[in-house]
């Protein structure tokens, strides 16, 4: 018997032989009183008014672009490096354009989402190792700060030495290497950083992936690099860009299919149905085309530049196709509460029933 059998009703005596009547109330009462009645009939969760349980961020497509150009000039990054240290010329330099075009590009985008420079500045102020947005920060600082020198030295190289640098141009020469070498550190953690920042987030879908997606980044930001040189480069330097292709298409699909495979299946739907999954679907596609082009016929000028444009369309696809996904996750609270219900079970069914309120895995 438990210490609240006293708070239960009466229950009126049995006629011996007799049955007991039932009311009609389509509730069951229990019967004897010898274990426990359900009072009340098993609740479906609706959210309070329709609203979203998790408030959507307030991001625009702005940052979704910052997602994918991060990703070009990361790729780009490490490409300018494996150039620069085998003699590929062209690569060299095209990777480093590409690089810094990318990075300013995505700086903008990034400033038009804050709604003001002197946001992103307050962000330099600080350096929190524990957040994402700050430790981000500083790492687009600093590749910028590196494929900038190496990507100006390439300008004054391709103007003959008409830029008015002056004195400084002795120091653009000697930090010229270094410095492209130094950007090439900061490369893949630029490319990945915005995917641990999504999954660092409350947002349903988002945070189900924190444990793969960034894998997918990393492969995403191979393609985009690999299919921007293989755009903007002449064929006979363009072997490296050619491999990276190659192998960013089987690091994306693989990554991509075991990310969804450890995702909660309510928590995945976003990445399948509506916009984003069609954004998602064409990707795989114009992946495994540019892939195969790049592969098969890259010494063509022709099939190397549309295997380019393929894979480039197909690395901002996943950026958008992830980040909209997120997005529509945080609109409808069956992507926060059934998962949250199902992770509850599971810690039940594991014996861990003295915290049954922390539900996050």
């Amino acid at each position: 018997m438990s210490d609240y059998d006293s708070f239960r009703p009466p229950e009126p005596p049995r006629k011996p032989g007799g049955k007991r009547r039932r009311r009609r109330t389509g509730i069951d009462t229990g019967g004897d009183g010898a274990r426990e009645m359900t009072l009340v009939p098993e609740a479906e969760f609706t959210s309070y008014y329709g609203r979203p349980v998790v408030k959507p961020p307030p991001w625009g497509h702005e940052v979704a672009a910052y997602l994918f150009l991060g990703g070009v000039a990361g790729g780009s990054g490490l490409l300018a490096a494996g150039a620069q240290l085998t003699g590929r010329k062209a690569l060299r330099r095209n990777a480093r354009l590409g690089a810094l075009g990318a990075v300013g590009l995505g700086a903008v985008a990034l400033v038009a989402d804050l709604g003001r420079p002197d946001r992103f500045y307050n962000m330099m102020r600080t350096f929190k190792v524990t957040s994402p947005m700050s430790v981000g920060s500083w790492i687009l600082s600093a590749y910028s700060g590196g494929i900038g020198v190496a990507a100006v030295a390439e300008i004054d190289r391709m103007t003959g030495e008409r830029l008015p640098l002056g004195p400084l141009r002795r120091v653009l020469q000697f930090a010229e290497a270094p410095a492209g070498l130094a950007g090439a550190v900061f490369a893949a953690p630029l490319a990945v950083y915005t995917a641990v920042l999504l999954g660092d987030t409350a947002t349903p879908t988002w945070n189900a992936t924190h444990r793969d997606l960034p894998f997918v980044f990393v492969s995403s930001a191979s393609l985009a690099a690999s299919g921007l040189a293989l755009v903007t480069t002449p064929v006979a330097e363009t072997g490296p860009a050619r491999t990276l292709a190659a192998l960013g298409v089987v690091g994306d699909l693989t990554a991509m299919k075991l990310m969804e495979r450890r995702m909660d299946p309510v928590a995945a739907e976003p990445l399948h149905h509506g916009h984003p999954g069609e954004m998602l679907k064409w990707s795989e596609r114009l992946a495994v085309a540019g892939g195969l082009g790049a592969l098969i016929g890259g010494r063509n000028r022709l099939v190397a530049a549309l295997s380019g444009l393929a894979l480039l369309a197909a690395s901002a696809l996943t950026r958008f196709g992830v980040f909209e996904a997120g997005i529509e996750s945080a609109k409808d609270p069956r992507y926060t509460i059934e998962p949250q219900k199902r992770r509850l079970a599971e810690r039940r069914a594991a014996g861990e029933t003295g915290d049954s309120i922390t539900t996050a895995g």
